[in-house]
């Protein structure tokens, strides 16, 4: 990390950085004051900016400096100061980076504290919306109009939205990316943001398609015999594709009937949940562990996936979605919905035989009850009871919640 320091004998300061392994020290013509500490710390920014991308001209940046030599790069130093930075009251477009460099600077350092998966979601943000339309401008020289003109022309592109162009959620996350960005660029170059009173658009509400108790019984019935644990567990636990698909044996708690939320799949590999509030156990109902133990059966010896191809591998859930669930309903005659149904499916049927709100949050892995009134509250009766026993009559089994109020475990 560089620093901007002042020459005792002079006074002035100088850019103190390294480069090539190398501790490289460039001096200005400005003075110590707080203007032109600021100055000389946002050409510091460029300078690392650019070492951090690779994409570091030393000549271009000190043209006449010593230090070319030392590098083994062309040229003589016909001075050693660097040019005093632009001194006008507002702030130049060339005092700043280009959106680009910035952008790329500024997703090298927080990638760290992303999940994997945001990590790769901001990544094809920035490469294809915001530096094809930002790029070659600088940081300091994007204007409000510019922003509101980019949300503009990318709500017309294709999307796969019912619409047919891209959804308000996905133009609210390309948004907010470059907020961001552009925030952290006004605090460190001393500008402005131009992103400033831009609302989000709005969402529309979300619409589920639950299917009913009867409906779900005939699925499990008709399902391929080898999924039939698979879609129990979804329908009964409301775990999500991610998470189901990632559950792996040593989060199966026999003992306790519980299923540990730790991980979730992504792309084929397990990872951190979608936050920490799905961080979770769920307990198993009558169906899940019956499921369950017949599932270790058949893979328990075989992979450390709960629910695994014939390799051992984890499900590729967009297979299975094609070759397994879209020709289930149509053969049964049901309406085509996507598998995230059986999650909102697990959530109605808690609700609907009387389970409180608060628990059923804390089972699906929601953070509060916000979600599950503004998506489910026709299916919410009354708030009495917490512990799952409704659930566990509406299911006609009551042994599991029995056994554990009388503290009997059953292991594995």
């Amino acid at each position: 990390m560089g620093k901007v320091r002042k020459r005792k004998e002079t006074g002035k300061l100088y850019l103190d950085f390294f480069y090539q392994g190398l501790r490289l020290r460039e001096q200005t013509a400005l003075k110590d004051t707080p203007a032109n500490r600021k100055k000389v710390e946002q050409l510091l920014a460029r300078v690392e900016a650019k070492i951090l991308l690779g994409d570091f001209d030393y000549a271009e940046f000190f043209p006449g400096s010593k230090n070319l030599r030392k590098l083994g790069l062309d040229g003589a130093a016909k001075s050693h100061t660097v040019p005093e930075p632009h001194t006008g009251s507002h702030q130049a477009p060339a005092d700043t980076p280009l959106f680009s460099d910035f952008a790329a600077q500024w997703f090298e350092e927080n990638k760290i504290q992303w999940r994997a998966s945001h990590v790769r979601n901001v990544s094809s943000i920035l490469d294809s919306s915001l530096i094809p339309a930002f790029g070659k401008k600088t940081v300091g020289e994007i204007t409000k109009a510019d922003i509101l003109g980019f949300r503009a022309k990318l709500a017309k592109r294709k999307g796969r939205s019912a619409t047919g162009v891209v959804s308000p959620k996905t133009i609210n996350s390309h948004m907010t990316i470059l907020r961001m960005v552009l925030d952290e660029a006004a605090e460190r170059f001393d500008f402005e943001t131009p992103y400033k009173n831009i609302k989000p658009l709005k969402l529309q509400k979300t619409h589920i398609e639950p299917f009913s108790l009867q409906e779900v019984q005939r699925i499990i019935d008709n399902v391929r015999p080898d999924y039939r644990n698979y879609y129990t567990v979804r329908f009964f636990t409301g775990m999500r594709t991610g998470e189901i698909d990632g559950l792996k044996w040593k989060n199966v708690d026999f003992a306790k009937r519980e299923i540990l939320v730790r991980e979730t799949l992504i792309n084929g590999e397990t990872e951190y949940t979608k936050t920490d509030g799905s961080q979770r156990e769920i307990p198993m109902f009558g169906q899940v562990y019956d499921a369950l133990k017949t599932q270790y059966a058949a893979t328990g010896h075989k992979s450390e996936y709960v629910f695994c191809n014939q390799l051992g591998q984890p499900l590729d859930h967009n297979n299975v979605t094609k070759r397994v669930w879209y020709p289930l309903l149509k053969a049964l005659g049901l309406n085509k919905r996507r598998p995230y149904q059986t999650r909102h499916t697990a959530a109605t049927l808690f609700l609907a035989s009387g389970e409180n709100p608060e628990w059923v949050a804390r089972v699906l892995g929601h953070s509060s009850t916000e979600m599950l009134f503004k998506v489910y509250s026709r299916y919410v009766p009354n708030a009495t009871r917490m512990d799952g026993s409704a659930f566990e009559r509406l299911l006609g089994n009551t042994s599991p919640v029995t056994s554990r109020k009388e503290g009997s475990h059953e292991t594995a």
